[in-house]
């Protein structure tokens, strides 16, 4: 333990590749299902299956009462949607579409967005700021750095570019359970919090909004919205500190980390 961190060990690290590596091949599946019409439960269901199918659980299903196995959230909602059957793609949505697996008892967790049909120049920008802003932080997470520099190079990048970052909601420590220490903000100030060491495992999973970064919690007690009614959008990746730098353990089998075409 480093400030109540789980330091893991190499046999930890293949653990955590495979449950990494499930949960990317799924959302890796969703490029071509995500199509205007598609309801999000569809989209749940398809997940669903293909988690089971590979003797894996859906780790997010009944977790605090969660009703559904996915996270399904859709233009302004900004995390924990709620697949519905009634709730349909219309073209030009966007939507991020969170898994996260139990496989071999190690939780591999990765959210992306997409697409439904085709998107405009604005929010293409606004989604590939999004995708940048994980990236920079994966880029920071290495040993040596504190969990502060992640947070301030990804607000300053998302501020720069005349978007928000969402403070409500944060990265988090996994392993053998969904969430542990440390909280991994997405703002901040350099050299703040706990210094970086091999074997941490956390999320990087910056929520960013194109107005004001204020939320709201829906009255089914899960869906967050901008307060404002605005796009917001996020990636997240799982990775694990070692020696020289991070594994990314959720990386796409196809190259589809950023699943929008460009326009």
């Amino acid at each position: 333990m480093q400030n109540n961190i789980p330091i893991h060990s190499t046999a930890d690290f293949e653990g955590m590749r495979k449950a990494g590596s499930l949960t990317s091949r799924i959302l890796d599946e969703l490029e071509q299902l995500i199509t205007p019409g598609i309801s999000t439960l569809e989209i749940n269901n398809f997940c669903h299956k293909m988690i089971i199918e590979n003797d894996a659980i859906p780790a997010p299903l009944n977790y605090k009462g969660f009703p559904k196995s996915i996270c399904t959230s859709v233009n302004h909602v900004v995390c924990h949607g709620i697949p519905s059957q009634k709730k349909n793609l219309q073209n030009g949505d966007i939507i991020n579409i969170d898994v996260t697996v139990i496989l071999d008892g190690w939780f591999g967790d990765c959210s992306r967005m997409f697409v439904a049909g085709k998107t405009n120049k604005k929010t293409y920008s606004f989604l590939k700021t999004t995708y940048e802003c994980l990236l920079i932080g994966i880029k920071n997470a290495v040993p040596g750095k504190s969990l502060g520099d992640i947070g301030y190079e990804i607000q300053k990048y998302a501020e720069k570019n005349n978007y928000s970052v969402v403070r409500d909601f944060c990265g988090h420590g996994i392993g053998k359970k969904f969430h542990t220490p440390p909280s991994v903000l997405h703002y901040g100030n350099l050299g703040e919090g706990p210094e970086l060491k091999p074997g941490m495992f956390f999320t990087i999973e910056p929520m960013i909004n194109m107005g004001d970064w204020k939320i709201k919690i829906l009255k089914d007690g899960w869906t967050a919205v901008t307060k404002d009614k605005s796009l917001s959008a996020q990636f997240e990746h799982t990775i694990g500190i070692t020696e020289t730098g991070n594994e990314i353990f959720t990386l796409s089998h196809n190259n589809s980390d950023f699943p929008i075409k460009p326009l």
